[in-house]
């Protein structure tokens, strides 16, 4: 077995979620320019429409190459322990990041641009994927079994500040240049800024120390895929198919709305992205409440309920997007990322609990990430779809939501409680 100190928890949980949230920054920001600039720079041959589920479709990409990614960083994080994991993820994630804010648009090098940016995507996909596992299991596996939901979740609200950050600097942007500039390089920007950000998070990260239950595994798992697919198969599964709304509720409100409201209902840029912005500050600041709710009555009670409210939402907050009202969109939005939060606070806590420490990093990443590509990837494309180019509430896009939702709802509803204090207190069966 072996030792190390154990090192302030306040100070290693910062170091995650600012690493998180600059990863994330990474990630969204190809979101957002997506949804406002790819379609006509690279794939200006297509009709606006066919554009805009081009960009979506390079969007895509990153989720799919996100459980790969997982699995790579898996293998290192329970092999060689989860700190090397948060290190070469940052790099992959970053260089990439910056690498799209160089790609030269189709006009400049036909083709080659939308291949290039397929590729950079999927190799930011594969760094995201390693991300999520590291710095959640390292606050984890360090913090108390009756605060583990608390601190786990702290790294949980770097994606809120990632996509904060991405999007205020798209917003600045927007409103502060022409649209002809922003096309032009404007849209850049934020790429160029994930280098300086990448270098503060490997310096932020340089220090902390390896997860006790990693050095106390007398024997790490040799092929730990191999033993997490033998053995927790059913588990991944049901995980990846529980984690897909929340992946759709977020990518629908911060990608697929912002560009419906701004190519579809006319709709400012600024106003979309102010409206978007509003919901995920408060999203975020209360999700250390959903935390803490979690650690004092289990984790599955919370998603059960967050995602029973996305079921009855989803419709609704469509039929609010339609209208095109900033404070009826904000409210759409906000109860939808409530509901999300209600899940995602616990999911930082539940999902490594559910796993053994040997397998716990491929375990977990897999399968949160495979929820990514059945919410994250498919929705913004299958939504743009869905509402086509006719006029009206797109009723279709809120159905298809509810019917994730609903699939989610079954897989929480056949997983088991992981919360220390509430699995104590529940009475033992025969």
């Amino acid at each position: 077995m072996r030792t190390t100190h154990r090192p302030s928890l306040t100070r290693l949980a910062a170091a995650s979620l600012v690493g998180t949230a600059i990863e994330f920054f990474d990630f969204f920001v190809y979101g957002t320019a997506a949804a406002l600039v790819l379609g006509p720079l690279f794939f200006p041959t297509f009709s606006p429409l066919a554009g805009t589920l081009a960009a979506f479709a390079t969007f895509g990409v990153g989720f799919v190459a996100r459980p790969l990614g997982s699995v790579l960083f898996g293998h290192i994080g329970d092999r060689r322990g989860r700190r090397p994991v948060l290190v070469g993820s940052l790099l992959l994630t970053g260089a990439a990041t910056v690498a799209v804010g160089c790609v030269p648009s189709y006009a400049s090098i036909g083709v080659a641009a939308p291949l290039l940016l397929l590729l950079l995507r999927f190799v930011q996909g594969l760094g995201l994927g390693g991300e999520w596992g590291g710095a959640v299991l390292l606050t984890a596996e360090h913090a108390p079994a009756g605060r583990r939901g608390l601190w786990a979740s702290l790294p949980q609200i770097g994606p809120s500040l990632g996509f904060l950050l991405a999007n205020g600097i798209m917003l600045t942007l927007s409103t502060t240049l022409t649209d002809a500039q922003f096309a032009a390089w404007g849209w850049r920007v934020p790429f160029w800024a994930a280098g300086v950000l990448a270098l503060i998070g490997l310096w932020l990260r340089a220090s902390l120390v390896e997860s006790p239950a990693f050095l106390s595994v007398e024997e790490p798992a040799r092929l730990p895929l191999a033993e997490v697919v033998r053995g927790h198969g059913r588990l991944v599964l049901l995980t990846a198919g529980a984690l897909a709304v929340g992946y759709a509720i977020f990518y629908a409100v911060t990608t697929w709305s912002l560009a419906y409201g701004v190519e579809r209902l006319g709709v400012s840029r600024s106003v979309m992205l102010t409206c978007i912005m509003a919901a995920v500050v408060i999203k975020g600041s209360l999700t250390p409440v959903a935390a803490l709710l979690g650690d004092r009555y289990g984790r599955r009670p919370l998603c059960l309920a967050g995602c029973a409210v996305a079921v009855v939402w989803m419709v609704p907050m469509v039929a609010l997007l339609s209208t095109g009202e900033p404070l009826l969109m904000f409210l759409g939005f906000l109860v939808a990322l409530l509901a999300f939060i209600t899940m995602f606070a616990v999911i930082a806590a539940y999902l490594p609990e559910l796993y053994e420490p040997r397998v716990r990093c491929t375990g977990a990443a897999v399968g949160y990430n495979l929820g990514g590509v059945l919410g994250g990837a498919l929705t913004p494309i299958v939504a743009t779809a869905l509402a086509g180019e006719g006029a009206g509430v797109p009723w279709g896009v809120g159905w298809y939501l509810t019917g994730i939702a609903a699939l989610s709802l079954v897989c929480f509803a056949l997983l088991p409680e992981t919360a220390p204090e509430v699995v104590a207190r529940e009475p033992v069966t025969a």
